[in-house]
């Protein structure tokens, strides 16, 4: 199992797809960067020798991955919030900041459902359960 960039690659992929297990890289990245180091795409990590995994180590240096570029995205969302801009707002909001809606969808964003006003039916069965147990 190479480690690369501080990620343990998995043994059994090919690389283009190993590679793809690092913070920003991407299958475009990935590629170009089996190209740059002549390294045969068909080849599975843990059949790497020292030399290639050097190889990739250098090729990556260059680019922004992993921890750094983690911190250069946690920066820049601090920084909308810090001069409250629209985006900041939306994300100290915790609701979706690219435009999408959210009169229905945006579950991911804002977690389940709940129910305001009137009780849902199971919460509704669960308290007349609770008050008939008295």
């Amino acid at each position: 199992m190479p480690r690369i960039a501080g990620q343990d690659l998995p043994d059994n992929k090919k690389i283009p797809y190993a590679l793809r297990y690092i913070f920003g890289i991407g299958p475009k990245l990935a590629n170009d960067i089996v190209k740059k180091t002549k390294i045969n795409p068909d080849k599975r990590s843990n059949e790497l020798s020292s030399e290639e995994v050097n190889r990739i180590q250098v090729a990556l240096d260059q680019i922004m991955i992993e921890g750094d570029l983690r911190r250069e995205v946690n920066d820049n969302i601090s920084r909308l919030k810090r001069i409250h801009a629209y985006r900041g707002l939306r994300h100290i909001a915790g609701l979706p900041v690219r435009g999408q809606r959210t009169r229905s969808n945006a579950r991911t964003k804002r977690g389940a459902k709940k129910t305001i006003g009137a009780l849902s039916k199971e919460a509704a069965t669960k308290v007349e359960a609770a008050k008939s147990t008295k």
